[in-house]
């Protein structure tokens, strides 16, 4: 991906010949023709077949495909037959490639956006191309589908009523411990990418941080070795501390607090917000670990959550 050359776009609208085609079960079928703007198009996490008849004439009547990895893309579209030129748009090239697209959407052509797998604008580049095409009064338009995200939830057999997306926690296992105590309070299921080396260090540090509450390992869903552990956050890490590292695209989803624990977190958030106004993050820490009880390590996370958050709303 990263060796890609930029392609410089000429200006003008392009359409696809009429009629566009794609060719699903053996059989050949024409695309409607597309509405001008922006069109966002969810695409399989695995499984090729799992992608809709809506999906495959968006991308075959496109008059051009903006693909995260061309190379991806490629795949799928030669597996439905379709032919529609495809356009490197990835976080290394996006800066430079947005006002060329720019043009071409505000000319009047129709182009899809697509991440690797799933739906775009989850966990990858496509935010600023939106945020850009509403600006300027471009249509945009989804075209929804699969999501690994919503898999792995519902597989999880965790609450789904309510949830948080994480995505990536930070890599160093300080930061990693940061950002869960901040998100400990949180009253729904919490759902994270991650990956596969970094896995067994990540359950761990949540395992510390949130304590056995019960959790899911998804790993390459729809896909021919598509698997779900699960089992408590300490179980959990004490299994893939002892094995290697898995192969994949990991989710992990981790239940909500109890009723006594959020109970707990907003008792703990009190005390630090009355001690942090008296001393400095590590003595407040200091200070409520020793009233608490609690592991002076885990406060000091949750004092750290705290000062980051309150500089952030000032």
């Amino acid at each position: 991906m990263n060796g890609e050359r930029p392609v410089r776009l000429q200006q003008g609208p392009r359409l696809r010949p009429n009629p566009a085609r794609y060719t699903a079960f053996g059989l050949a079928a024409e695309a409607e023709a597309l509405a001008p703007g922006l069109h966002l198009v969810a695409t399989p996490i695995g499984n090729l077949k799992d992608i809709s008849f809506r999906a495959l004439g968006t991308l075959a009547a496109a008059a051009a495909v903006l693909a995260e990895d061309t190379r991806v893309t490629k795949t799928l579209l030669a597996h439905y037959g379709i032919s529609t030129p495809l356009i490197p748009y990835h976080e290394h090239n996006a800066a430079q490639m947005r006002p060329q697209l720019m043009e071409r959407l505000q000319a009047g052509e129709a182009l899809a956006l697509v991440s690797d797998a799933g739906t775009p604008l989850v966990s990858d580049p496509g935010y600023k191309l939106v945020a850009a095409a509403l600006e300027a009064g471009v249509p945009v338009t989804s075209v929804p589908g699969p999501s690994a995200v919503l898999a792995a939830l519902i597989v999880s057999g965790l609450p789904s009523d309510r949830f948080f997306f994480e995505g990536f926690l930070p890599q160093k296992s300080a930061g990693r411990r940061s950002r869960l105590a901040a998100l400990a309070a949180v009253p729904g299921s919490l759902v994270f990418f991650e990956s596969p080396h970094r896995v067994a260090a990540m359950l761990a540090d949540a395992a510390h941080i949130l304590g056995p509450r019960p959790a899911a390992v998804a790993r390459e869903l729809t896909k021919l070795f598509e698997t779900v552990r699960r089992g408590s956050l300490t179980e959990l890490a004490e299994a893939y501390a002892g094995e290697g590292p898995p192969k994949g695209e990991i989710v992990v989803v981790i239940g909500p607090p109890d009723a006594d624990a959020r109970d707990s977190a907003a008792d703990l958030d009190e005390r630090l917000e009355t001690a942090l106004k008296l001393h400095s993050v590590k003595d407040a820490a200091a200070v409520v670990a020793a009233d608490t009880g609690l592991p002076k390590r885990e406060v000091y996370a949750r004092a750290l959550a705290l000062t980051a958050k309150h500089r952030d709303e000032t």
